[in-house]
C-alpha cells in the first residue's frame, strides 16, 4: 500500500436501503435511486456506478500518461466498462472488462497508453489482484 502524502479529494455519500435504496453525496451533486441489477425498477446499481467511475478515471489516467509522452489523446476517446456481479462457491464477487477506443492513434502507441493508465489509475490499482480484469483496445 502506498504512503499518503496528501489527500486530494474525499467523496462522501450516505446510502440507505441498500440495492433498493437511495444514495446522496454530502455536497448534493449526487442524489440517485438504487435498484437491483436487472431490475425494471427506476434507478441504477452499484455495478453501473463502479463501471462509470472506473471508465472516467481510466480516461483521465490515459490523458495523464499521454502528457508525459507528449501525445495528444483524441477528444472522442471512449471506454466501455463492464462490471459483472458473479456468484461462486464462496459467495459473491466482481469481474470486469474495459474496452478502450482510441481512434486515430497507432495501435502500438494506443496500447502503451492503455498499459500506462492501467498502472496508474486508482481504480485499476484498487482492483489489481482482487478481481479478474481484462483490458482491451477496441
Amino acid at each position: 500500500m502506498s504512503a499518503i502524502d496528501k489527500t486530494l479529494y474525499r467523496g462522501r455519500t450516505y446510502t440507505t436501503g441498500g440495492r433498493d435504496g437511495v444514495a446522496r453525496s454530502s455536497d448534493g451533486k449526487l442524489d440517485i435511486r438504487l435498484s437491483p441489477p436487472g431490475s425494471l425498477e427506476p434507478g441504477t446499481n452499484p455495478e453501473q456506478l463502479f463501471a462509470a467511475g472506473w471508465s472516467a478515471c481510466f480516461i483521465g489516467a490515459m490523458r495523464h500518461a499521454a502528457q508525459g509522452l507528449g501525445i495528444h489523446v483524441p477528444e472522442d476517446v471512449g471506454v466501455i466498462a463492464e462490471v459483472d456481479l458473479c456468484q461462486g462457491s464462496d459467495g459473491y464477487f466482481l469481474k470486469a472488462r474495459l474496452t478502450v477506443s482510441l481512434q486515430g492513434l497507432e495501435r502500438a502507441l494506443a496500447q502503451s497508453l492503455i498499459d500506462a493508465a492501467h498502472r496508474t489509475c486508482p481504480y485499476s490499482k484498487a482492483t489489481r489482484g482482487n478481481i479478474e480484469v481484462t483490458i482491451a483496445l477496441a
